[in-house]
């Protein structure tokens, strides 16, 4: 699994549902607040009473607070809303007399910790409290934070208050354009915000606040967590099933918004939502700032879920003289996985991919899975999965595939995750070099003229500091017709550590993809080792490249035009096959040399748009005709 920010290490940490999420509490104040106090720039008082300050003035006309670290009394607001579950428990207090600023909300959530406030909806409240910047997943995240209200106490003046209107998200009040600019990797935090240009600073300016969406279509499923994505904007930037499209840095769609619930399941069960489906009616609930990503509607009130239809697809079977070759990331694969998920990807394989004659495999683990132990055979891995293959209808694939050494190629701890290749015999033909293993390098040597491996399967240069706790490459030499076949299974490394879309830093800085940019190097100078001795040479490169097709690493695998990756060559609306944050964006690729033409590629959407997954990763395949 990759997202599209760090989001997205590969492979992510399991997310724990809401109600178990420890949330790490700092008082610390930003490093721009800290120094403003400290040069005496905000001349503020150690306490405040109500008559000095309401919640706009706690929230600012910024990001940070000016009363960070202040302790303030007699906040009056209305309460709109209650968490009293997990231990992140409070309330969201918001000030019915707005000032006219559009850049200060009217809003704060008032943390109570593992206690459940004693307050209910529609209370006219006084609070008093510090003022404080909690930033989701410690400082260092890199996440925006929220300002908050700590060490509260607060009076109850009346009950049944009517609460304050809920602000409409709609494509008239969000910007298109997403976030302001600091600086590469710079912070936004002391600029001051307008809601009016940018997304990000709409969304920060109704902090807490109330908001709703009406009739809003999904565009992320929904996750095992209860949350799902809808799009506040219907008609910006979609994809062809219902999706939000990301095809550039630029464009990571403005009106995206995680929707989660406060409404007790047992009263309300959460919608199981697919893409192309919506929430039709409102859904309105607080504003928060996700641990995880992104803002989220904390709904009090939940739009009733309309089907959209969207069904999964199935490529066509490859002719005769096609090589149908695919890619498929099965999400830490191993024999403690769930039987159930064993058969549903050799149905998917069989049935959604025509049996395709190679399948390079990525995120297989070894025999005992996430045991960390010195196990790191796969074998029990993949008779599993091609017995159920078997199973579904399918042909008896053979594979091929190098253990690595124990622990050092990154995953899931003690997984020893690993690229592997399916084939099936019936239909080509595999050349067995022997000499590979974790730590020889495959080269590239002349045989009467033609390019032939020191060693098939083999790793490519898995010295190189490139693949430092990351997966190596993996290289077969295949027959098909009588035509030699080069295929380089692969699993760049994660995203894991960059700075998210939606972070504090804008643009944000991808620390990442310096990693990956040397590997695709390493890969680049493999092909171009092959296409030396011959220039029409078939070669393919697929897998989890874990970047998108507009990325720094995608130019130095395709560098010199002896790759063409096949995304491009599909309609601008189709160019996706993994949904992160709401963004259908693309991780996985093929590409191929020139000697591989009559290529026709597929990516078939079978898991990245629905709540049921057999994987986070759509499939793909080219059919190459000999």
């Amino acid at each position: 699994m990759s997202p599209l920010s760090p989001s997205s290490p590969h492979p992510i940490p399991p997310v724990p549902p809401l109600a178990s999420r420890a949330r790490r509490r700092s008082a610390a104040v930003t490093a721009v607040v800290a120094a403003a106090l400290a040069a005496g720039l905000l001349a503020v008082p150690q306490s405040a009473s109500a008559a000095e300050i309401r919640v706009h003035d706690i929230q600012g006309a910024t990001r940070v607070s000016p009363l960070a670290g202040k302790d303030v009394t007699g906040v009056p607001g209305i309460v709109t809303a209650v968490r009293a579950f997990g231990s992140a428990r409070g309330f969201w207090v918001q000030d019915p007399r707005p000032d006219r600023s559009p850049a200060t909300s009217e809003a704060v959530f008032v943390f109570t910790g593992s206690s459940t406030p004693k307050v209910a909806v529609g209370d006219a409240v006084e609070v008093s409290g510090t003022v404080t910047e909690y930033y989701p997943g410690g400082a260092d995240a890199g996440l925006q934070s929220v300002t908050e209200l700590t060490r509260a106490t607060w009076t109850v003046r009346a009950s049944g208050q009517p609460l304050p209107a809920a602000f409409t998200l709609d494509s008239a009040a969000v910007p298109r354009r997403y976030a302001p600019t600091a600086g590469e990797g710079e912070s936004i935090e002391s600029l001051p915000l307008r809601p009016g240009r940018y997304a990000l600073d709409r969304y920060e300016s109704l902090e807490g606040m109330r908001v709703a969406v009406r009739n809003a279509p999904v565009v992320g499923a929904t996750s095992e967590h209860k949350e799902l994505w809808v799009t506040a904007e219907p008609y910006q930037d979609r994809t062809a099933r219902g999706g939000v499209l990301y095809d550039s840095y630029r464009k990571p769609g403005s009106g995206r918004v995680k929707v989660a619930s406060l409404i007790p399941y047992a009263e309300r069960p959460f919608p199981v939502a697919n893409v192309r489906d919506r929430l039709a009616g409102v859904t309105s609930g607080p504003l928060d700032y996700d641990q995880f990503g992104g803002y989220e509607i904390q709904a009090t009130e939940l739009g009733e879920l309309v089907d959209g239809g969207l069904s999964r697809e199935r490529t066509r079977p490859q002719h005769s003289r096609e090589l149908a070759i695919a890619t498929y990331n099965v999400e830490n694969l191993s024999p403690k996985t769930p039987r159930a998920k064993f058969g549903r990807l050799a149905e998917g394989l069989v049935r959604d991919l025509a049996s395709p004659d190679i399948v390079a495999l990525e995120e297989v683990q070894d025999d005992n899975g996430p045991t960390n132990d010195s196990v790191v055979s796969a074998d029990a891995t993949l008779r599993q999965l091609t017995e159920a293959i078997k199973a579904a209808g399918g042909p008896s694939y053979s594979w091929r595939q190098i253990d690595p050494a124990d622990d050092q190629d990154g995953g899931q701890p003690g997984g020893n995750i690993r690229n592997a290749f399916l084939f099936n015999p019936e239909r080509v033909s595999f050349t067995d070099t022997a000499g590979g293993d974790a730590t020889t390098p495959v080269r590239v040597v002349d045989r009467d003229g033609e390019p032939a491996l020191s060693a098939s399967p083999g790793r490519i240069d898995p010295a190189n500091e490139a693949w430092r706790a990351s997966r190596k490459p993996l290289v077969g030499e295949f027959t098909f017709r009588g035509q030699p076949v080069f295929v380089v299974a692969n699993h760049f490394n994660s995203k894991g550590g960059d700075q998210g879309l939606d972070s504090r830093f804008q643009p944000p800085r991808h620390g990442s993809e310096v990693q990956r940019i040397a590997q695709a190097k390493a890969v680049n100078a493999f092909v171009k080792d092959v296409l030396e001795i011959k220039p029409r040479a078939s070669v393919v490169v697929a897998g989890d490249i874990n970047d998108f097709q507009f990325s720094p690493a995608l130019d130095a695998l395709t560098d010199g035009g002896v790759l063409t990756d096949l995304v491009n060559k599909l309609p601008k609306r189709e160019r996706y096959g993994y949904v992160y944050n709401g963004n259908s964006q693309v991780l996985d690729h093929i590409l191929t040399s020139k000697g591989a033409r009559r290529a026709e590629y597929d990516i078939v959407h079978v898991n990245a748009e629905f709540a049921d997954q057999a994987s986070d990763h759509d499939p793909q395949v080219v059919r190459i005709r000999y």
